[in-house]
């Protein structure tokens, strides 16, 4: 199967240099071969001219003048590269005295066009020798070819590769890799010069990556090699998050006259696809576009991800309606150097290679002129100084192409390996093979299955499949060269020794894209989610399709299309647009902190009232009102509570072991000094009226002040419990990073959170049985007894410390201090005002009531009482 737009690209050009030269009258004279005497011959297809009937056929299925489609698909001589490349192989062998010393290369290249559409013919007419071949007859048994050199078109290669096995006659292809050819099963007698593409998807993504091209159509040819292509380069972007908006399949058999309607994707929809990767040949998508009104209104990116040998570089050098469309685009291409070759071509003059009509047709073409016995022609003789080196903008042979390398490569693969068949032959043959000079095709398969040498460019020549060689491709741009014409100018490469080592790079300002762009164009789903902003994947839709959204407290993005938020570090936080972690400040509760400072000025003030307070009852000591209830156990509970007010230093300022070790401890011992106090207050209440009573037991106990062992009992307990928990896990100085966003804060942990718990605990014992004591006796007589003081004080003591349990747990940070700090003073207030500030205000304001004669008026039922007794 052949594709009519391939055909068209190669029509021959016949460039009108007078009235006298017409096309179709000089075709007339074409010779389908060209050939040169030696002592082994080579066989070669080459696509070099069209036929002038098949031109016509083609014409009529579209209803185009034939001369309007030569003038429109003006023939670059491209392809006579390939030809010329031979001469010069077997030129250059044949000067060689080591490879082949005694035997002489010649050829027989055959035009391969003429196969197109009757694919046997051409192979037919070289075999039997004779322009009208003649079935199962080989008339040229003389000149045999020992091998073949076939290609571009792998569908030539297997048509004749069934014919040529029929006589083992080995077939050298130097087209494009194809894995139907590689079977030895059905080709036994093929060999596929070029290396097979094994890195072609990595560099298409290395491409759609570098420019961010996430969202991409898909076309591909409905083949073997399009199948593979396409599910090998689907999962290497689906590895990459990189998503296929639509496949487009393209039908290859052109012929067909039906239109391939079925599955075809409605372009309208994906505006936002400014990529399209093709993967197929160019004249089955032209064709697919034309037979379907496909043709896309707007300008896109186009990555010719095959390479295409025989025309790529020759249909953007034509002055048609469809370079337009590709103008902007990408190629990949593996072209190479081959030493020497250049200075062949300066050299070459129009009268080197007589007989031949290609050659003499090129220079007609080329320079106007007419070589020697051109049969027709044009009147102008070509200059005896005449040669290529003096048109250097001749793009068309002067740069050389993946397929003549290959060419270059199979002609000194087949010299080596008929080299080691001599040799064999000279060396390790019997004295039958030495005196049988006949060379046969079939004899040597053997050595090119196992030849391996390397070239005079470097490269290694192998046909092992499975002989790994690094891949190195040439991305190619298509830009405007003139008004009519385009260029492939090289704008990057990328090189694959493994799947592991590989490099990409390309010049962003070699590059020319399609002029509807004036930047480099964008093909996304999606805008990118930039810095600060990650991607939110949206339920049933691809993956390139999602929305943004802004990184949450303590994460940023610093990067585009971020899957996840990074978390910052405990000692940093990001910034108000979340895409920078900055370093956090190292804060504490300080005295010079608005908090802390108001906690330190009320601390302050109420160890200055309990001083005072504490003045007031020394100044007034032998008042009946400081006397009452045991005055030395006022005098220990005012400083307890002057201590508990000054519990809050150690809380605010920088934290350090000692101060948080010092902290708890005397927090914990302080508020039990003063709350066994207060509950040695009550139970000397208790027992003042309980002497009153007969009995000598309660009398004994109240004078031998056992009230008194209370205060040293509760501290010794709490002493034990403190000592268990500075042995167990003592406080330590520990971060908070998270209550505050900009700061890191200095604090002390409690260390063991059940020793804690334990002497609060422990305290709330001691307050809840100071407080049932006291309520107890709150009802004897208001003049000796301050138990509903030391009630209201217990009950407001009990309250902040149960509301400060879940305050506590649920603050962070310098407020957790807070509020312990708070606790530990309205808890010392609460016992301050209620205990004290009554009695300082009969004291200072009421001292009327604060005498002996009015506590006897008012206990006229007690008898003998000696108030003395309760001192």
């Amino acid at each position: 199967m052949f594709f009519l737009l391939f055909c068209l690209i190669f029509l021959l050009k016949s460039v009108l240099i007078s009235t006298e030269l017409n096309p179709y009258n000089c075709s007339k004279y074409w010779k389908p071969s060209t050939y040169r005497e030696a002592d082994v011959i080579l066989g070669a297809f080459i696509p070099m001219y069209i036929t002038m009937e098949l031109t016509q056929k083609i014409s009529i299925r579209f209803n185009r003048n034939p001369y309007v489609l030569w003038e429109i698909f003006m023939f670059r001589w491209k392809n006579y590269q390939y030809m010329l490349t031979l001469y010069f192989a077997i030129e250059e062998i044949n000067k060689d005295s080591h490879l082949l010393p005694n035997v002489t290369l010649g050829f027989h290249i055959y035009n391969a066009f003429l196969s197109n559409l009757k694919t046997l013919e051409g192979p037919l007419m070289w075999l039997s020798g004779r322009s009208e071949y003649i079935c199962n007859y080989k008339c040229k048994t003389q000149h045999k070819a020992l091998g073949v050199l076939s290609g571009t078109m792998p569908e030539f290669s297997a048509a004749i590769g069934t014919l040529l096995e029929l006589y083992k006659v080995p077939q050298v292809t130097y087209g494009p890799f194809d894995t139907v050819l590689s079977d030895k099963g059905t080709f036994p007698s093929l060999y596929q010069m070029s290396p097979k593409d094994r890195a072609v998807t990595q560099t298409v993504i290395s491409l759609l990556l570098h420019f961010g091209w996430k969202w991409v159509g898909l076309f591909v040819a409905d083949d073997l090699k399009g199948k593979a292509f396409l599910s090998q380069l689907k999962a290497e972007m689906t590895s990459e998050d990189i998503c296929v908006a639509f496949t487009q399949i393209i039908p290859v058999n052109w012929n067909s006259g039906e239109k391939h309607r079925a599955g075809i994707v409605n372009l309208n929809q994906y505006t936002e696809v400014n990529v399209e990767v093709f993967y197929g040949d160019v004249d089955d998508l032209l064709v697919f576009c034309l037979q379907n009104n496909v043709f896309l209104k707007g300008k896109k990116v186009w990555i010719m991800a095959k390479q295409h040998f025989t025309y790529l570089e020759t249909i953007f050098n034509e002055k048609n309606d469809w370079i337009n469309i590709f103008r902007g685009s990408f190629s990949f291409s593996k072209k190479r150097m081959i030493p020497g070759f250049k200075n062949f071509l300066e050299a070459l003059i129009p009268s080197q290679y007589p007989g031949d009509l290609y050659f003499y047709k090129f220079w007609v073409d080329n320079f106007y002129c007419s070589p020697p016995d051109l049969l027709c022609g044009n009147p102008i003789p070509c200059p005896s100084n005449i040669s290529l080196k003096r048109k250097q903008e001749n793009h068309d042979v002067m740069t050389i192409s993946e397929p003549s390398y290959s060419i270059w490569n199979a002609v000194y693969a087949v010299a080596h390996a008929l080299h080691n068949m001599l040799l064999y032959k000279t060396e390790l043959g019997s004295h039958e093979d030495i005196s049988n000079s006949q060379l046969l095709p079939w004899q040597l398969h053997h050595f090119l299955r196992t030849i391996q040498v390397t070239n005079a460019a470097g490269d290694e020549i192998s046909f092992d499949k499975n002989n790994n060689i690094m891949e190195k491709y040439d991305i190619q741009n298509f830009m405007e060269y003139t008004n009519y014409t385009s260029l492939l100018v090289k704008v990057g490469e990328f090189v694959s020794k493994s799947p592991q080592d590989q490099g990409f790079f390309i010049n962003e300002v070699l590059i020319k894209w399609p002029s509807n762009f004036n930047q480099t164009p964008q093909s996304v789903c999606t805008q990118s989610c930039g810095p600060g902003f990650w991607k939110v994947l949206q339920e049933g839709r691809p993956v390139c399709c999602f929305s943004c959204g802004f990184c949450p407290e303590g994460h940023i993005s610093n990067q585009t299309d971020l899957q996840k938020c990074i978390p910052c570090q405990r000692q940093e936080y990001p910034n108000p647009e979340r895409n920078h972690c900055l370093p956090k400040s190292v804060t504490f509760l300080s005295f010079e902190d608005p908090l802390g400072m108001a906690l330190a000025c009320i601390a302050l003030g109420f160890c200055v009232i309990t001083a005072i307070v504490l003045g007031i009852f020394l100044k007034h000591q032998d008042s009946p009102i400081v006397k009452a209830n045991n005055r030395t156990l006022s005098y220990i509970l005012l400083i307890s509570i002057l201590l508990c007010f000054l519990c809050p230093f150690l809380f605010l300022g920088r934290p350090n072991t000692a101060a948080c070790i010092l902290q708890q401890i005397a927090f914990s011992l302080v508020f039990t000094l003063a709350l066994s106090t207060v509950l040695a207050k009550t139970i000397t209440v208790i027992m003042a009226f309980r002497v009153m009573k007969p009995g000598r037991t309660m009398r004994r106990l109240f004078v031998s002040g056992i009230y008194n062992s209370v205060i040293p009992i509760c501290l010794l307990i709490q002493f034990m419990l403190c000592g268990v928990w500075l042995g167990t896990s003592p406080p330590y100085i520990d971060t908070d990073a998270h209550s505050e966003h900009a700061h890191v804060i200095l604090l002390c942990n409690k260390g063991s959170v059940t020793a804690f718990y334990c002497v609060l605990a422990y305290l709330g014992t001691l307050a809840l049985g100071s407080y049932t004591v006291a309520f107890l006796v709150r009802n004897l007589p208001d003049t000796f007894n301050e138990a509903k003081f030391l009630t209201f004080s217990m009950l407001l003591f009990m309250s902040v410390w149960v509301t400060f349990l879940p305050v506590y747990h649920s603050t962070k940070g310098k407020a957790m201090v807070a509020v312990e700090v708070f606790s530990i003073l309205s808890s010392s207030a609460g016992l301050l005002g209620c205990i004290f500030f009554p009695k300082c205000y009969i004291i200072l304001l009421r001292p009327d009531k604060n005498s002996l004669r009015c506590f006897k008026n008012k206990r006229h039922h007690i008898k003998n009482y000696h108030f003395d007794e309760l001192i």
